[in-house]
């Protein structure tokens, strides 16, 4: 019994030793699988950073998103003026002004943009004096302005033509030394709040709603409403804003005259981003008989009135407006009786695509008076009417732009020898344009 218990014992401890080294041998292989798949877990990690390191380089980094064009000068559509160009003179003027206040300071860096253009013109019925075909340069200017701080200018140089319905036109030549010189727009302003600002020297009129130079309008060429208006007027103006009530008025020469006389003013109530309203007046306060070329008597002694709704968003510009003039009886300036026009337009744009824009302007304007009343001759003879019709496809790509312009215009009710052709007898005229140039 003895023998059995011990034979019993050393085989219960012989097979417990063989079941411990079974497990002692099994526990070493689970090990090594964690350890590999721990190390192919690694492996991996590895691939994926070098992936993402490569597509990384692979892929372009963003351009930052440039500065948005300027509001000055104003650019109504479809063309665009690109983002300035900043340039810094700190390195070259910084030690001259160093010390001075940062508002003096900062007017050693300014905003560049241009524009270079050329424009050829055909017509029937020229005038004497103007060409039935030309070509000319439409635009040579380069802009520079502070538009930020206590301090700021703008200086818009350079030489520009006027091609005007109904008008001669106004080559480059002529426009520089007969009208507002090689510095048409440039003035101070200073701006002591947001809301605030004074501006002083030769400004862009507050009336009408088409601007002075072609490359801020529709259409090359500006409208029989425009003629009756100032374009640049020397003087001092104080702007206003106030949530959506925006306002203007200016102290100035009117008909960039001699005389300082002209009171002209603005309101503008932006209904949202897209519809706006705008009253506009102004009018000669005084009296001057000075006139030029730049200063037709008549027109300078006049009083106006414009009313203008824009609605403005893409694929649509559009913008009809009144207007109403009035020459007071004066019969120093050979006015004879209170002589008034009347009249309407509407301009407008679409974008039909990307670069491709179709813009166009119907306007018709009349005057009171006959041949034997005294009336001033502010058309085409007292009494008489005109319409016109424009037609500008305009293409522009980045800073590239190219547009054709057709035009009519027909007088009504005129005087034989006011109207067009090489004898003043033919009432209609129509024209041909090609603009074509960068904005820098």
């Amino acid at each position: 019994m003895g023998v059995v218990v011990v034979a019993a014992a050393v085989a219960a401890g012989w097979w417990s030793q063989g079941y411990a080294s079974a497990d002692s041998s099994a526990a070493p292989t689970d090990q090594q699988k964690i350890d590999q798949l721990n190390q192919e877990i690694n492996q991996l990690k590895q691939q994926k950073a070098q992936l993402e390191a490569q597509l990384k380089a692979a892929k372009p980094t963003p351009a930052p998103t440039p500065a948005p064009p300027l509001t000055t000068p104003s650019v109504t559509g479809p063309l665009t003026m690109n983002s300035p160009t900043t340039v810094d003179l700190s390195g070259v003027a910084g030690p001259m002004l160093s010390g001075l206040p940062e508002s003096i300071q900062n007017l050693e860096k300014f905003d560049l943009n241009g524009v270079a253009s050329g424009i050829g013109i055909v017509q029937d019925h020229a005038e004497p004096g103007d060409r039935s075909s030309r070509a000319d340069a439409s635009n040579a200017q380069i802009i520079l302005q502070q538009p930020n701080g206590l301090i700021q200018y703008y200086l818009q140089v350079g030489a520009y033509s006027i091609p005007d319905l109904g008008l001669p036109y106004t080559s480059s030549g002529n426009s520089v030394n007969k009208l507002w010189g090689p510095l048409p727009v440039g003035f101070l302003k200073i701006q002591p709040t947001d809301s605030l600002s004074i501006q002083g020297g030769n400004l862009p009129t507050l009336i009408g709603a088409e601007y002075t130079f072609t490359f801020q309008n529709m259409n090359i060429e500006r409208g029989l409403l425009w003629n009756q208006e100032p374009a640049i007027s020397r003087g001092v103006q104080v702007n206003y804003s106030q949530g959506p009530l925006s306002g203007a008025i200016s102290w100035n020469n009117g008909f960039y005259s001699k005389s300082y006389t002209w009171l002209t003013g603005e309101l503008t109530y932006a209904f949202n981003s897209a519809n706006s309203l705008e009253a506009v007046g102004g009018g000669n306060l005084g009296f001057s008989k000075f006139s030029n070329f730049a200063t037709p008597a008549a027109q300078n002694n006049s009083e106006i009135f414009n009313l203008i709704y824009t609605y403005n968003s893409a694929p649509w510009i559009f913008q009809p407006y009144f207007q109403w003039t009035l020459v007071p009886h004066n019969s120093d300036i050979g006015v004879g009786k209170n002589t008034y026009t009347l009249g309407g337009a509407i301009l407008a744009s679409y974008q039909v695509s990307e670069h491709f824009f179709i813009a166009g302007r119907g306007e018709f304007i009349g005057q009171n008076g006959n041949a034997t009343d005294g009336a001033a001759n502010l058309l085409y003879g007292p009494g008489s009417q005109a319409y016109s019709l424009t037609l500008t496809p305009t293409y522009q790509y980045k800073q590239f732009f190219a547009r054709p312009e057709v035009s009519y215009v027909q007088a009504l009710s005129y005087t034989s020898g006011d109207v067009f052709g090489n004898k003043f007898e033919n009432p209609a005229q129509v024209r041909g344009a090609l603009e074509f140039g960068v904005l820098l």
